[in-house]
């Protein structure tokens, strides 16, 4: 998930409110089975440094029962803080040792270790929160949906704009016909703010003293350590991440696949920077092309990363800021006025100022749920409570899978045809590797 731009005032907000809000009634009451509001979580928590450390403090108002991680330098925080806690660096020898004391668990690894925690969890039908992408690859998500589905537990993807006033804001205005029918819709983010479009590097390093550079890999081929990788700029990298796309496009993408009803695109086309075998490129313009859905029309939506924009609308004059906000934001163009939002869906205006002035002044009627935040609703899931917005299941699996499906296009260099039913690409072999992960020895699903 990414650091830059989550707001820290939002951020406290989000964690502090995440224990409000429950009735106390005891368990006994509930009966065997049922846990009540009021009983507390034992939370393991899998990668506890960088986004993992905002995840263990979203999880603060239960009980962080277990802490696993391979990097005792990056989890120092975490440890210090909870010093109660269990300590783990294998997330298969906390579940098989302590997996009868835990309640939930949170996965905030790199990309390619998110699906065997997961399932792992799943298998114990524990509530499982993990961080966008839900997984790397297409074969992945769909395996973790349909176990997320059979195991009939909490699950919740931190996409956290999902949960936030904006992104209800953007679709009530859009359903209410504040722009009329949505045509386009145009994304970007500054990222990479990591390498890519680079080789593989050749120096020899170390492994240091505070990593477990082995269980870092996790399922991934074996290759030796190098800082190109660990602890951030995994991300670049396709036997690890999922590119610039992977990392931002579950969080900007989101309230377009919400209020759109968005599914799998009928065609998707590429124009990339200079593409290589092992890490994403510098910089993409992905296009999806939505057929018309029941009483939707056609909808065509444009991802530009490494700092690639949209032109300036009309409506924007010269001396205008413009994007509004160079590290990431959506564009909505429909057939009766535009909207500008931010990366989480935060702060949507109508382009025109008399409009905006309009529905702020008499906004439509709030349809939707608000929340107290991401954490609060996985809480609340996990204790019988409504199902968390991004869950697995209806939200999260398809918004990761539609996400995926561009990085084909990447991966590949070729415009794809695909089933707008299936999402099955139609034109092009798509190579295996693309689809579906081999593990290395001793790891599986």
């Amino acid at each position: 998930m990414a650091r830059k731009h989550i707001n820290r005032r939002t951020f406290v907000g989000e964690v502090t409110t995440a224990a409000a809000g429950f009735t106390i009634v005891p368990r006994h009451v509930l009966g065997r089975g049922y846990r009540a509001p009021s009983d507390t979580l034992n939370v393991a928590c899998v990668g506890v440094g960088g986004m993992g450390w905002n995840d263990v403090r979203g999880m603060a108002a239960e009980n962080i029962y277990a802490l696993c991680d391979v990097d005792d330098r990056r989890a120092e925080e975490a440890f210090m803080a909870h010093s109660k806690a269990k300590r783990y660096k294998d997330f298969r020898r906390m579940l098989e040792q302590d997996g009868d004391n835990i309640d939930a668990v949170t996965v905030s690894t790199p990309d390619h270790t998110h699906t065997v925690v997961a399932m792992a969890a799943l298998k114990l039908k524990k509530p499982i929160y993990v961080q966008k992408p839900l997984t790397r690859t297409l074969h992945e998500v769909r395996m973790l949906t349909e176990a997320a589905r059979k195991a009939g537990v909490a699950t919740q993807m931190g996409n956290q704009g999902h949960a936030r006033e904006g992104t209800r804001q953007i679709r009530e205005w859009v359903e209410a016909g504040a722009i009329g029918t949505v045509r386009e819709v145009h994304f970007w983010t500054n990222r990479p703010i990591w390498g890519q479009g680079i080789e593989r590097p050749l120096e020899d390093y170390h492994v240091p003293p505070w990593l477990d550079w082995d269980l870092w890999l996790g399922p991934a081929a074996a290759r030796p350590y190098h800082p190109s990788y660990a602890p951030f700029s995994w991300r670049g990298w396709w036997d690890f991440g999922t590119g610039a796309l992977g990392d931002m496009a579950c969080h900007i993408m989101d309230a377009a696949f919400w209020t759109l009803q968005l599914r799998y695109p009928s065609r998707i086309e590429v124009e990339h920077t200079p593409l290589y075998r092992e890490s994403a490129p510098k910089g993409a313009r992905i296009t999806y092309y939505f057929p018309a859905r029941g009483n939707r029309g056609p909808v065509t939506v444009v991802w530009r990363d490494g700092s690639l924009y949209p032109s300036r609308p009309p409506e924007v004059s010269g001396d205008a800021k413009w994007p509004p906000d160079t590290g990431g934001g959506q564009l909505w163009i429909g057939s009766d006025g535009k909207l500008v939002a931010g990366t989480y869906g935060d702060d949507p205006m109508l382009l025109d100022p008399r409009r905006q002035q309009e529905i702020i002044a008499n906004p439509p009627p709030k349809k939707y749920a608000r929340t107290e935040g991401v954490y609060a609703e996985f809480i609340a899931a996990a204790k019988g409570g409504p199902l968390a917005g991004s869950n697995f299941v209806e939200h999260a699996g398809p918004l990761t899978e539609m996400v995926l499906l561009g990085n084909l296009a990447v991966r590949t260099g070729r415009n794809l045809d695909l089933n707008p039913e299936t999402g099955v690409v139609t034109n092009v072999q798509v190579p295996e590797e693309y689809l579906k992960p081999t593990y290395r020895s001793g790891w599986s699903l």
